[in-house]
């Protein structure tokens, strides 16, 4: 067993009741910090599971069995470049010239570019490109995949498809 950290942004239990933080114990959260930010709750686990996704499955079964909403799990995979920096542990100068090619070849486009000034790229796709260049474990990068792959997950639970998306999917299968 290792121990995994990882952060669920979770909603729906009353915030003036102040027995949440017993509900989210009693329901098996007890290895999390629990704290409130504008009515949303943050639950910081540090859980002992085989691997990084077993530890995420096991702590949204708890914040449900708590009653409460899973919205989301954190860190999200839209990253600038000061991100990319910082969870990569090089300087903001490494990642702009990994960007424009000067340092490693085949760095992941932006994903988000045409409408602002500071690019966003996902952060599973730069992860990868990391590992390849010896820059962070392998470990990080497959759960960048698993945070990215769970939060679309939970959007898909939380929200049935429309009719556009359905037409969308369709014309796509056509094409």
């Amino acid at each position: 067993m290792k121990n995994h950290s990882l952060t669920i942004i979770a909603s729906g239990l009353d915030t003036g009741n102040l027995d949440y933080a017993d509900r989210f114990f009693e329901a098996g959260s007890d290895n999390s910090a629990i704290s409130l930010q504008k009515v949303l709750f943050v639950l910081e686990f540090d859980r002992e599971a085989e691997t990084f996704e077993d530890a995420l499955i096991t702590a949204i079964r708890d914040v449900k069995k708590a009653g409460a909403t899973v919205e989301r799990i954190e860190p999200d995979h839209l990253v600038s470049a000061a991100d990319i920096a910082a969870r990569a542990g090089v300087t903001r100068a490494a990642v702009s010239l990994y960007a424009s090619g000067k340092r490693g070849d085949g760095f992941p486009s932006p994903i988000a570019r045409v409408t602002t000034d500071s690019p966003l790229w996902d952060w599973p796709e730069i992860a990868a490109w990391l590992v390849k260049h010896d820059k962070i474990s392998s470990e990080q990068a497959e759960e960048a995949f698993a945070i990215r792959d769970m939060n679309h997950a939970i959007i898909h639970a939380h929200h049935s498809r429309t009719e556009t998306e359905k037409r969308f999917e369709a014309e796509l299968v056509a094409a």
